[in-house]
């Protein structure tokens, strides 16, 4: 499939798929004509001799020099090679893809006084598989992603490193062997690759699309342990969410009742349960993985209305002839939203650590064995498991604390007050990451529960998803290593295996 890219809003989904290198991206014919307009006021303003910043100043602090019109390239060119100072893991080739497609976006908006052919630029790189190298450290999300932005910048015009086809090289090498012609920046061309958002709206992006799956697979791993622990459903009755009708509440409590649906094991012990009501990891998981699921609602609302947004700056109006400043590029609505999906996905693994404790916890259990062995003492069973998972739901904590809510001047404070975006988009991946580990421990950990209530059978998506725990991670009959057991049931949540 073809993306037209016209500046329009993109879809999570969207983002993913080109990411993976399933769908392309070309620019759409109305695009090129905005974007020729917006380039002729810039030119226009280049031929009248008016000062405009980026396009015939200096940048930040230095936006007061004025620069002559027979360097305005050599402005260009030296503003990408002292930004791109990033540093740390590169960013993956996933990502890379992802930033790609969002700057050529915002670019095709036809507010930021570029030619065509730079996005055009862009589109062919991706399209051939020539991505940039790009640090993921190096972003106070001010003025945008500068550093990131910047090693996209540098591969663009030939300089720098590239991965061509899966292979590292000088991105001048990678230009020759994908036929392609670097980039010659015209002014303001420069700035307009460096100013946005695209790097913390990429990482983003793509940690939000995984977030939202795992919010599911929490359900499926809570409605397993429910069922492993004689738990009741009646908390899930559609008329206590309709008492309180938060959209995510209700949607938890039906997916909750139809993964539960025709248990065997809640017939069992229906006419002689003695509780009336389940611990809260339990009976609230409508509440809490509710509003996990609204949290993570309403960063999706804030990544999609930024993916078609226009974040350079300054930005021009072709149909008046005029460029102004502004502060588009500053990523507080993202970074304010990656921390709050970040503490939402961290209640959801606290919840599920409590769980996985309880299965385990022959005072807490309802009669399943110690640690889930039937020769505890001999055997460990699942004791470090839950010890792993409480490992993990604390690292979760320390990256919780909000990135957003730091402020360090940058630009001889110029710039004085930054977003910190960029942290709190790669806080939110290793965040879902962790998470995902948890919600495999609570499958793994709720199946071996569930294997002990045989020949009693669950609900029907409650055994469905028992299959598939099992066609990953065989019952424990003897202790043995469980990382990979964990880490496979990890992918195959990532891959959509239960989406039940």
């Amino acid at each position: 499939m073809v993306i037209e890219l016209d500046g329009q809003k993109l879809t999570l989904e969207e983002i993913a798929r080109v990411a993976r290198g399933e769908d392309q991206a070309r620019l759409a014919e109305t695009a090129r004509a905005r974007m020729q307009a917006s380039r002729q006021t810039i030119e226009r303003i280049i031929s009248e001799n008016r000062t405009v910043y980026g396009v015939n100043t200096g940048f930040g602090k230095l936006s007061d020099v004025r620069i002559s019109a027979k360097d305005a390239r050599a402005l260009q060119i030296n503003l990408i090679r002292s930004h791109a100072c990033g540093l740390g893991p590169l960013l993956s080739e996933e990502e890379t893809r992802a930033i790609m497609l969002l700057r050529a976006n915002v670019l095709a908006r036809g507010l930021s006084g570029v030619r065509p052919v730079v996005a055009e630029t862009l589109l062919e790189m991706l399209a051939r598989d020539l991505l940039p190298l790009i640090p993921e450290r190096g972003s106070v999300g001010a003025s945008g992603d500068l550093a990131p932005l910047a090693h996209l910048a540098l591969c663009a015009i030939g300089e720098g490193e590239a991965m061509f086809r899966g292979q590292r090289m000088p991105s001048a090498e990678a230009f020759r062997r994908a036929g392609l012609e670097p980039l010659r920046l015209e002014a303001k061309e420069g700035l307009a690759l460096l100013n946005g958002t695209q790097a913390m709206t990429a990482v983003g992006a793509l940690a939000l699309r995984r977030a939202e799956r795992l919010a599911r697979t929490a359900d499926v791993a809570g409605a397993m342990t429910l069922e492993a622990l004689r738990g009741t459903p009646t908390a899930f009755d559609e008329r206590i969410a309709a008492a309180r009708p938060h959209r995510g509440q209700i949607a938890v409590s039906q997916h909750l009742l139809a993964l539960l649906s025709e248990s065997e094991i809640r017939l069992s012990h229906l006419e002689n349960d003695p509780r009336t009501q389940d611990a809260y990891s339990l009976r609230c998981m409508p509440q809490v993985h509710g509003a996990v699921r609204d949290a993570l609602r309403h960063a999706r609302d804030v990544v999609e209305i930024e993916t078609g947004s226009a974040v350079d700056n300054p930005l021009v109006f072709a149909d008046t002839g005029e460029v102004l400043s502004g502060g588009n590029f500053h990523g507080a609505p993202l970074a304010l939203a990656f921390d709050y999906a970040a503490i939402a996905l961290t209640h959801l693994a606290a919840m599920s650590e409590r769980r996985i404790e309880r299965l385990i916890n022959p005072d807490l259990n309802e009669g399943l064995p110690t640690f889930l062995t039937p020769q505890a003492g001999i055997s460990s069973g699942l004791m470090i498991v839950q010890i792993t998972a409480v490992a993990l739901l604390n690292e979760m904590k320390v990256l919780a604390h909000p990135a957003s809510a730091d402020n360090l001047p940058t630009s001889a404070n110029k710039e004085d007050h930054v977003s910190m975006g960029m942290t709190a988009a790669t806080k939110l991946r290793k965040i879902v990451e962790l998470a995902e580990q948890i919600i495999a421990i609570e499958l793994l950990t709720a199946a071996e529960g569930l294997d002990y209530r045989a020949p009693l059978r669950p609900g029907k998506g409650v055994e469905r998803a028992l299959a598939r725990v099992r066609h990953h991670a065989p019952r424990l009959t003897e202790d043995r290593p469980l990382s990979q057991d964990v880490e496979r049931l990890a992918a195959a949540l990532r891959a959509g295996e239960f989406d039940l």
